[in-house]
């Protein structure tokens, strides 16, 4: 298979007007809406307005004893990249332990959920597709403030709003967090 480029099979080649958009997104480091959300702090960097429903995707840090509780996305995937850290992942009825480079996608319809069992902080992307899951998942959140200290994630729980747990198609299931032994 070759690949080829526009101008050998496109007659106005890269003079075309189609492939000179600027339609790219570009996101300088430090920017997004910050939230703090159940003790981690996530940064959206890009979200369904902006990718026409596409793509949400999220930088985020998961201090020690914090992350997500078990729950299920019936409308959207969700893909997980770990940068630094360790986290435990629940995949159905079992665990995984991620540490950097690993990569964990979620499929509709799949029980899943993170926790820090480590002492130090995990730093982590995920993405949701569909785009636009971050009208809930930053729902009520507090934006994040330079100097403050997180709120520990049971002093941080979100106060989720039915409607939009329907709408996007998500349900916290029974189960705690992976134990911190």
């Amino acid at each position: 298979m070759s690949i080829v480029a526009p101008s050998q099979n496109d007659p106005a080649g890269q003079d075309d007007s189609r492939y000179m958009k600027r339609n790219g997104i570009f996101v300088p480091p430090g920017q997004g809406d910050t939230r703090w959300i159940v003790g981690d702090t996530y940064t959206l960097k890009v979200g369904g307005p902006e990718t026409g429903g596409r793509l949400t995707f999220v930088e985020a840090t998961v201090p020690a004893g914090a992350g997500a509780y078990p729950h299920v996305h019936s409308k959207h995937q969700e893909a997980f990249y770990l940068i630094s850290g360790e986290l435990e992942f629940v995949n159905g009825d079992d665990t995984v332990t991620a540490g950097p480079g690993s990569f964990y996608y979620v499929p509709n319809d799949t029980r899943h959920g993170f926790f820090n069992k480590s002492l130090h902080a995990a730093k982590m992307i995920f993405m949701f597709l569909p785009g636009g899951y971050e009208e809930l998942l930053f729902d009520g959140a507090p934006k994040a403030e330079h100097g403050k200290p997180v709120p520990h994630m049971m002093d941080n729980l979100p106060n989720i709003n039915p409607e939009l747990m329907e709408r996007f198609g998500s349900f916290i299931l029974p189960g705690d967090l992976p134990s911190e032994d």
